[in-house]
């Protein structure tokens, strides 16, 4: 499958990294480019149920791809879903189902990073993207 654009730029951003501050602070500025989200769409129908941090995510489909917008009121946390964002994106909804989440941290070099409630917070948003293309 290949990869959309913003994600083939993460991986080389993210792999050009040599150590772990350094990802970090890609993390934080790849979470302070994700555009804001209006309060119309900071909704309790568009929060992620799930996540410890509170995350919103808003979905469209056009001409059979997925485009979604989220936010976070945490900072790492709005990092890491932007980096989520760079990989579904342009997604059809067949293509959405394939995602593996721990498999495109780890490529990141992010895994080890991803703690077990963060880890679950991820996933409950994939799982509300899929949720939405269905």
């Amino acid at each position: 499958m290949t990869l959309p654009a913003d994600a083939v730029t993460a991986l080389d951003t993210f792999q050009q990294a040599a150590s772990w501050e350094q990802r970090a602070r890609l993390l934080m500025q790849w979470g302070d480019r994700l555009p804001a989200l209006s309060d119309v769409d900071k909704v309790d129908a568009n929060r992620v149920h799930g996540c410890e941090s509170q995350v919103w995510l808003v979905g469209t489909l056009q001409d059979g791809h997925w485009q979604f917008s989220a936010s976070s009121d945490a900072r790492l946390i709005r990092g890491l879903v932007a980096l989520l964002l760079a990989r579904v994106n342009g997604l059809s909804a067949v293509e959405l189902q394939q995602v593996d989440l721990a498999d495109w941290f780890s490529q990141l070099g992010l895994g080890r990073q991803l703690s077990q409630s963060r880890s679950n917070g991820l996933n409950a948003v994939l799982q509300r993207m899929r949720e939405l293309a269905h």
